[in-house]
């Protein structure tokens, strides 16, 4: 009989989680993991969430509706008129409420009793509770809010509601996803972090084995040992192919009857395996159509932006850039050279999309597979923003003075004609004020703040002089490209931002199956139950 587990996805964002799991495929090319129930608050995360819920729905590939929609053929159809069956499933898994909320628990408690009687104990529970209040940057921004009181921030104790479904479920195993922020916050005096190791710990009385998915020392793993240290639990995601530096904090949880049943060669096959070689913003983003930024204080036509921005280039080019010898003739000769080649150029092209193009030749095949879709001529959610021209002459010199030193340039190598009118420019509080996502190495952590301003994520190439699309950030967090984000721009970069990587996902998930598939026991069902839940149980 094939093994088959339910997921319950708790704080699901845009689905990053679940699609990962969702991808698993056993010795048969069977789904062992069937996402049962996603819960979001957030709308336009949900509509994403609910969108992709059913696609998933469709087990011999997506509509063909759905590739006429993202190539820009006809509008988006009505998916409840035109799939009343599928878009019903979706509706069913996908649920929007806020965790923690009287409606939410009732709602939410129902569901995980039917979810109980079906599966029994074969379910896996996955997420993470929203990282706001863990986040260094968002513990920089509360110590500025005026009566701001840590101890009383509710964000601090979402886990709680994650540990109490927790506690209901006695899932086969969970996944507990946070940032790298969880392991230095404090509540009075309090670190979170051992607060939160201690609660999962005493559910069902050590009923779970904390495990880390790549520990630095092989100890840490082993059956019996004490529990591995806090930083054993943090993931480096370009360790695991994924083309970004991002750090979470990601606790795997085996019930004890099945950790068990394992032994230590078993814990060893199933840690994330590093790569020997790291993706980098070049494989994956390198091939993508070349657009121009818009202008957000004068007419967007290309023939405006050109001139600006070439007579900007030229400015920059001739400009102190702090550097000496032949670093300094470079950039100079580099700045001319991409002014002259835009003068030349037709009409700059911003696009909303642009043509469909692949990876670099350097990207790994898993990868690329992943990433493609060949029924695609488009792509979606790649449009570019609009910007100021004393932005534009600052992002050009960040990606000029990178593409020489092969290094994104402090708040102190910005000649003094481009530092912008902030009081703390100079402090050192903010030297990475605009920092560019370098070719030849993976990028920086994507995360929310794409959404504010594109500062932190530059674009490598000089002559675009912008910021990342949301598709571009969505490509570095490893989202297929048939992946359709929905809500308006600035919603969809918090999508793409506080999404776990899909591809992470997927290898979280390969490893979880790798202990959980020897030890599956479904409970009994008549004959007739199974059948009919079997036909069902991967849509």
């Amino acid at each position: 009989m094939q093994k088959q587990f339910a997921v319950v996805d708790l704080f699901a964002g845009p689905g990053g989680l679940a699609e990962g799991f969702a991808s698993i495929r056993d010795e048969a090319n069977e789904c062992p993991f069937r996402v049962v129930l996603s819960v979001e608050k957030e709308a336009s995360a949900f509509e994403t969430l609910r969108l992709r819920s059913f696609l998933r729905q469709f087990t011999s590939g997506f509509p063909r509706e759905y590739y006429d929609f993202l190539n820009g053929e006809i509008p988006e159809p009505n998916w409840s008129q035109s799939f009343p069956e599928q878009w019903e499933s979706a509706c069913h898994e996908a649920i929007r409420l806020e965790l923690g909320s009287t409606r939410a628990t009732q709602e939410v408690d129902r569901r995980l009793a039917d979810i109980s009687m079906r599966h029994g104990k074969n379910v896996i529970l996955i997420g993470g509770p929203p990282c706001q209040a863990y986040s260094l940057v968002g513990r920089a921004r509360n110590k500025g809010t005026e009566g701001y009181n840590a101890s009383k921030d509710h964000r601090h104790f979402l886990y709680r509601e994650y540990i109490r479904i927790l506690q209901r479920l006695m899932p086969a195993a969970f996944v507990m996803e946070n940032v790298k922020g969880l392991l230095s916050s404090s509540v009075d005096g309090e670190r979170v972090f051992d607060k939160v190791l201690a609660d999962l710990g005493s559910v069902g009385k050590g009923a779970y084995k904390l495990f880390p998915l790549a520990p630095r020392t092989k100890q840490a793993i082993l059956p019996g040992m004490e529990l591995p240290s806090a930083f054993d639990f943090v993931v480096r995601a370009e360790d695991h192919g994924i083309p970004q530096s991002r750090h979470r904090v990601i606790i795997v949880g085996i019930r004890s009857d099945v950790a068990m049943k394992l032994d230590e060669d078993q814990f060893s096959r199933a840690m994330l395996p590093k790569v020997d070689y790291r993706v980098t913003v070049r494989d994956v983003l390198g091939q993508m159509p070349k657009l121009r930024s818009g202008l957000s204080k004068s007419a967007d036509k290309g023939e405006v932006w050109k001139t600006q921005v070439s007579q900007l280039m030229r400015r920059v080019a001739n400009s102190p850039s702090g550097l000496a010898g032949k670093d300094a003739e470079k950039f100079r000769k580099l700045g001319e050279k991409r002014a002259a080649s835009l003068e030349r150029a037709r009409e700059a092209d911003r696009g909303v999309a642009g043509v469909y193009s692949g990876v670099g030749s350097d990207c790994p095949v898993d990868l690329k597979r992943w990433l493609i879709d060949s029924r695609l001529r488009q792509f979606s959610n790649n449009e570019t923003r609009g910007h100021m021209a004393a932005d534009l002459g600052r992002y050009f010199f960040a990606a000029l003075y990178a593409q020489v030193m092969n290094e994104s340039p402090k708040a102190k190598d910005f000649p003094k004609a481009l530092a912008p009118d902030h009081k703390n420019w100079k402090s050192g509080k903010f030297a990475d004020r605009f920092r560019v996502q370098l070719w030849k190495s993976p990028a920086t952590t994507v995360t929310s703040h794409i959404s504010k301003d594109g500062h932190y994520f530059i674009h490598p190439d000089p002559a675009q002089c912008r910021s990342l699309t949301v598709r571009e950030a969505a490509r570095l967090q490893t989202f297929p490209d048939n992946y359709l984000f929905k809500g308006n721009r600035t919603q969809q970069y918090v999508q793409v931002g506080n999404a776990v990587p899909p591809y992470l996902a997927k290898k979280i998930a390969s490893a979880l199956f790798k202990l959980l598939s020897p030890s599956l026991s479904l409970p009994h069902r008549g004959k007739r139950e199974i059948q009919a839940e079997s036909e069902t149980f991967c849509q």
